[in-house]
Formats: C-alpha cells, sequence, structure tokens
C-alpha cells in the first residue's frame, strides 16, 4: 500500500439518518407491525414506517403487501429512489435539527395531556395543521398543552424514540394565541422531560417553514441534516406474502 494511502473507516449510520426505523426497532417496539424488514406504526398511531436504508426488491414487495393495493404511504427521510410502478405524490424538502443548548425547563402553565383530551387535541391540529396526529398519537410519549378559560390554547408533546433520542412534534398554538410564546415555552418544557430521561431532543420541519425554522433556532436548536419529506402510491396489484405482526 502507498506510504500516502490510508484504508477508510466504514461509515456506521447514525441513529437519526433512519430515525423511524430505529424508533420502531428500538423503544417503540411495543408499537410496532413487521413484514419482512419494514416496520410501521399501527395507522391510528402514526403514518411513520421503517424502511431499511438500502431496501431492495423484497423490501419494496413487503412494505406494497403491508400497506396494501393503491394505499399512499410516508417515506419521510427516505433519498433513494423509488421503483418505477410507484407513483410518487408528495416531495417537499425538510430539515432536522437537534438540541444544540436549548433553556430546557418545565413550564407552571403546561398541564399534562391524555386520551380524555385527544378530542380537543384533534381539534386544535385541525385548527393548526401542525402535521400528523391521530387517535392514538397521544401514545408515543408525553404531550403538554396550556388551557385558558378552560379551553386547550396550545400543546406539544414526544413522538419518534430513537435510542438516545426523543422527537418533539405536535407544535401548535390556536391563532387566537400565537406571539404570547406558548410555543418555546412547551417546547422547552417537553426538552426538561426529556433531558430528564438522558435522552437528547431534536425535530423535523419543512425547509420553507421559516417561522418555525427562526423559532427553534432562537431556543437553542441547530441543523443536524436536510432531509425530505415523500409519500408513493402502493401498484394497484396484489401482493401476496406473511400477514402484518407485532414485533417480538
Amino acid at each position: 500500500m502507498s506510504a500516502g494511502l490510508r484504508p477508510q473507516a466504514p461509515v456506521v449510520p447514525h441513529v437519526l439518518d433512519n430515525p423511524a426505523l430505529a424508533s420502531l426497532g428500538g423503544p417503540h417496539a411495543h408499537f410496532a407491525e413487521r413484514r419482512g424488514r419494514v416496520l410501521r406504526y399501527p395507522l391510528d398511531v402514526s403514518p411513520w414506517l421503517g424502511l431499511p436504508d438500502q431496501p431492495d426488491a423484497d423490501d419494496w414487495a413487503d412494505l406494497a403487501a403491508l400497506a396494501g393495493p393503491g394505499a399512499e404511504v410516508p417515506l419521510s427521510g427516505y433519498v433513494g429512489q423509488v421503483p418505477d410502478d410507484w407513483e410518487v405524490t408528495f416531495r417537499s424538502e425538510g430539515l432536522q435539527l437537534v438540541d444544540g443548548g436549548v433553556a430546557a425547563a418545565p413550564d407552571p402553565e403546561a398541564v399534562p395531556l391524555g386520551p380524555r383530551d385527544v378530542p380537543e387535541m384533534l381539534d386544535l391540529v385541525r385548527r393548526t395543521r401542525p402535521g400528523p396526529f391521530l387517535t392514538r398519537t397521544v401514545e408515543l410519549g408525553t404531550y403538554l398543552g396550556v388551557r385558558r378559560d378552560g379551553v386547550l390554547v396550545a400543546m406539544a408533546g414526544e413522538r419518534l424514540r430513537p435510542p438516545g433520542w426523543t422527537e418533539v412534534s405536535a407544535v401548535c398554538t390556536d391563532p387566537a394565541h400565537r406571539g404570547e410564546g406558548l410555543a418555546g415555552r412547551l417546547i422547552r418544557a417537553v426538552a426538561h422531560g426529556v433531558r430528564e430521561r438522558g435522552e437528547t431532543p431534536f425535530l423535523h420541519t419543512g425547509a420553507r417553514n421559516a417561522h418555525a425554522l427562526r423559532l427553534y433556532e432562537s431556543l437553542g436548536f441547530r441543523l443536524r441534516r436536510r432531509t425530505a419529506f415523500l409519500a408513493a402510491r402502493v401498484p394497484e396489484r396484489p401482493t401476496a406474502g406473511r400477514t402484518a405482526v407485532p414485533v417480538s
């Protein structure tokens, strides 16, 4: 070997490069439905699914069988090629940010939210559109909210949980209460709970969402990488194979 050449160290994937797969194969394994190497959350919990870093034809066939013919599936974070017979239905640039010194702290006005609060949470999500929030999403982790005169006006919570990390998600504020700093306070409160478990907060946002990006950076999050929000439609053809089963 030439003296000027040195063997290249293998590239070790980071758990945040494929956070849904890492989450479903780790702390959220009790939610996971699996077919081959493909994992997904129950459809009333989250639309996120875990595809291998370099899926082969069998993986795409397993995903097709798991989702069903004609189903639209999210491929958030996936940057590879989609098979020719799959229709890409949505594509947008996203950003992944990680804790770079967030001043995490409890908030005296923040109250825990649980299953009994889901109707109010769904109503707030419908009015503010922070991203997917379903009837059982609240089961993914801690959710905190702020009420005014008994009405839920802001919330934030936890979604994906790759080992050692927790995603802050569902950050939303009623339009009538924007500008009061509620989103920032709730993010800091959720981050505090994450840190108390010995984990590190991270989050995702759209690359064009300048307002959200300014907020997250002002709180102490820093850009880790650019990613993609992608969705594709399963071909309209039958796929035979195993039935989706929970991961043991």
